[in-house]
C-alpha cells in the first residue's frame, strides 16, 4: 500500500514540476519592430524537455516584471513612432493551460497549449521624432495601459530513453489581442509569429541533478498596420539545478538572443535593426500541495548584458503550477 501511495506522489510531484517549464510567453521590449521578441527569454530553463508523466490538464500562471532601457542617443521604431531613448517597465500576468491528451504518440508523450497574456505595459521615450534623421516632434512622451496581448498556441511531442528527455516544440502567435494604434505601449505584436524549438534534457532524480539546453528560431510576420516585416530570431538557453530535498531545488540558468535576419518593409525606416543580447540568472523551485493537489511555485531572475539594438534590463518570473485533472496509470491509481 505504502509503495502504491509513493508512486502516485512521484507522478504527481513529476507532473506538477514539468509544467512550471512549460509556460510560452508573450515578452514586450526585447528585438525586431519596437524591440521586441515573441518567445520569452528564459522560459526554456531547467526541465526544459521534460513533459508531464500522465495524461490530463494542468495550469500554470506567471506573474512577470520587466525594467530595461535604451541609451537616450539610440532610436528605435514603436507602435510607427521613430523614438529616441526608451525606458520600458512591463508588469503582466501569463495563464496557461495544458492539455496531455496521450503519452503514447509516436512513442512519446503529446502536448497542446493555450497562453492569455494580460498586463500593465509603462513605456517613456526621450522624444518622438519625424523620422530617422527628422525634426523632433515631442521632446518627451510617456504612455501606459492596462491590456490584453496575443493569445499564444504551443504543441509539444517529447521522447524520454531513462535520464534523457528530448522535446521538439511549435509555438504560435496570434494577433486578436488589443492592439492600440500610433501608441508606444503595447502587450500584443499586431502580427504573426511562429517557433519552432528543441529541448534536450538530462534529468536525474536519484542524484537530484537537472541539465537542460533548449535552441529554436523565431519566424515573425508583419505587422500590416505599421508596414514592418520583422525579421526572424534564434535563441539559446541553458540551466543547471540540483535538487536538495523533495521540497526545493535550485540552480543557474542563461540565455542568448541573436536576430539572424534583417528587419524590412516600409515600416522599418531605420534599417535591419538586428538585435542581441546575453542574459544571466538564478532559478529556484518549491514543491508543496494546496488543498488535495501537489503544487510548484518557481522563481526566475535574470540580468542582461551586451545588448544591441534593442532594450536592456532585468526580469522576474514568479510561476504557480499545478494540475487540474490527471489521468493516472491503472497501476499507479490503486
Amino acid at each position: 500500500m505504502n509503495e502504491r501511495i509513493s508512486k502516485r506522489r512521484m507522478l504527481n510531484a513529476m507532473a506538477v514540476a514539468a509544467v512550471g517549464g512549460l509556460a510560452f510567453l508573450g515578452q514586450q521590449a526585447s528585438a525586431a519592430e519596437g524591440g521586441s521578441t515573441v518567445y520569452l527569454l528564459g522560459s526554456g530553463g531547467a526541465e526544459a524537455a521534460v513533459l508531464p508523466p500522465v495524461e490530463g490538464l494542468f495550469l500554470d500562471n506567471t506573474y512577470y516584471y520587466y525594467d530595461g532601457d535604451i541609451a537616450a542617443d539610440r532610436s528605435l521604431v514603436v507602435g510607427g513612432n521613430v523614438v529616441l531613448g526608451l525606458d520600458a517597465t512591463i508588469v503582466a500576468q501569463f495563464t496557461t493551460a495544458l492539455w496531455v491528451p496521450s503519452t503514447k504518440f509516436l512513442g512519446g508523450t503529446v502536448a497542446m497549449g493555450l497562453t492569455l497574456p494580460v498586463g500593465a505595459p509603462m513605456v517613456k521615450a526621450s522624444a518622438v521624432l519625424s523620422g530617422p534623421g527628422g525634426q523632433v516632434l515631442e521632446a518627451l512622451r510617456r504612455d501606459s495601459t492596462l491590456t490584453i496581448g496575443d493569445p499564444l498556441a504551443t504543441a509539444e511531442l517529447g521522447w524520454t530513453w531513462d535520464k534523457l528527455h528530448v522535446t521538439a516544440s511549435t509555438l504560435v502567435n496570434i494577433p486578436v489581442g488589443h492592439y492600440r494604434e500610433d501608441q508606444l505601449a503595447n502587450l500584443s505584436f499586431q502580427r504573426w509569429a511562429g517557433d519552432a524549438s528543441l529541448a534536450a534534457s538530462w534529468h536525474d532524480t536519484k542524484s537530484g541533478w537537472d541539465v537542460s539546453a533548449k535552441a529554436g528560431v523565431t519566424f515573425n510576420g508583419t505587422n500590416k498596420y505599421t508596414d514592418y516585416d520583422s525579421g526572424n530570431d534564434f535563441h539559446l538557453e541553458a540551466a543547471i539545478e540540483k535538487t536538495f530535498s523533495p521540497k526545493f531545488s535550485a540552480g543557474v540558468q542563461g540565455y542568448y538572443y541573436n536576430q539572424i535576419s534583417a528587419d524590412s518593409g516600409p515600416g522599418a525606416v531605420l534599417g535591419p535593426n538586428e538585435g542581441e543580447v546575453t542574459g544571466v540568472g538564478v532559478t529556484a523551485a518549491y514543491n508543496t500541495v494546496m488543498g488535495r493537489s501537489p503544487a510548484t511555485f518557481r522563481i526566475r531572475a535574470f540580468k542582461e548584458f551586451d545588448a544591441k539594438r534593442r532594450l536592456e534590463g532585468s526580469s522576474v518570473m514568479v510561476s504557480l503550477s499545478l494540475p487540474l485533472k490527471m489521468i493516472l496509470p491503472p497501476r499507479a491509481a490503486e
